[in-house]
């Protein structure tokens, strides 16, 4: 993550800090992964909807990570002027597991979830957040 864009987000999530609580990870990610399926009958119904002069593919909305020696907080991204538009999500560290990371060619991700159960969250790192992504996977144990 680039200097502005941390900067930005380490404004709006310094807030949300509680006393004492510091900042560990910053990272770009996506919370929901576009399938390849859905990418290809997007692609294919703009280009034949527009002659075959455009071709729209979806991207899923960009998010903020911030994880602290407590807590992961999630920041909703505005894509085009790269700052946090609003807070989404905070999850408390203790008691959270992840799955093995699996490695794509232009990602990887792995699933978050509690400890004793329950509905995950897949996070999804870009091929350029992979040093994030090591530090974020290094903080959490691997579900047993």
């Amino acid at each position: 993550m680039n200097g502005r864009r941390r900067r930005a987000l380490l404004a709006a999530v310094h807030p949300l800090l509680e006393p004492g609580e510091r900042v560990e990870v910053t990272a770009v990610v996506n919370l929901s992964s576009v399938s390849v399926k859905r990418t290809a009958v997007f692609a294919v119904a703009s280009a034949i909807a527009s002659g075959g002069a455009m071709a729209v593919v979806p991207t899923p909305t960009p998010m903020y990570l911030t994880m602290t020696d407590r807590r992961i907080l999630v920041h909703r991204a505005d894509p085009v002027f790269a700052k946090p538009v609003e807070h989404t999500l905070t999850l408390p560290r203790t008691g959270l597991v992840r799955t093995e990371v699996v490695e794509r060619f232009v990602n990887s991700s792995f699933v978050v979830s509690p400890a004793e159960g329950g509905a995950g969250l897949k996070v999804v790192f870009p091929l350029l957040g992979r040093k994030e992504r090591d530090l974020v996977a290094a903080a959490l144990p691997v579900a047993g």
